[in-house]
């Protein structure tokens, strides 16, 4: 019969402390090289519930004004403010005969999302424009105006 020693018990038994503090150095390192890429994938995916919904503000616009003589406000065209579970909140600003401004603001986690926090579209005679930025003045230039609608 072979001979087991105490040596060899106490090797097959689990790992060491420097075992176990080198796996989780590890394991925070490249937690922290993930995380930010998972975070902005996320506001990625809850920016599209607000493009989404200044789509069906659109929509409803044109619906509206179909009917009448002028663009409505959301009260009017029948939206509510909150999108995505409160991660946006719609506006519509002056609402004419000739056009509208929707706008889409980034609210709690959704906060984040720096460059991207005010999606605006302003519709008048002839079309629409898509603006954004990180402040109420969407003033990004337009390969980050592009990012931000997903183009």
């Amino acid at each position: 019969m072979a001979r087991i020693s105490y040596r060899s018990i106490r090797r097959a038994a689990g790992f060491s402390l420097v075992e176990l503090l080198v796996a989780t150095s590890i394991s925070g390192v490249l937690a922290s090289i993930a995380y930010p890429t998972f975070t902005g994938s996320v506001h990625k995916i809850r920016r599209t519930d607000a493009l989404v919904a200044l789509m069906q503000v659109q929509q409803a616009e044109e619906r509206f004004r179909s009917d009448g003589s002028r663009y409505g406000s959301l009260g009017e065209i029948g939206m509510t403010s909150m999108v995505a579970d409160g991660r946006y909140v719609l506006s519509v600003d002056t609402p004419t005969a000739t056009g509208y401004q929707a706008l889409a603001v980034a609210a709690g986690s959704q906060m984040g999302d720096t460059g991207c926090r005010y999606l605006k579209v302003v519709a008048a005679v002839g079309g629409w424009t898509l603006q954004s930025g990180s402040t109420a003045a969407v003033d990004n230039d337009a390969t980050a105006n592009r990012r931000c609608w997903n183009q």
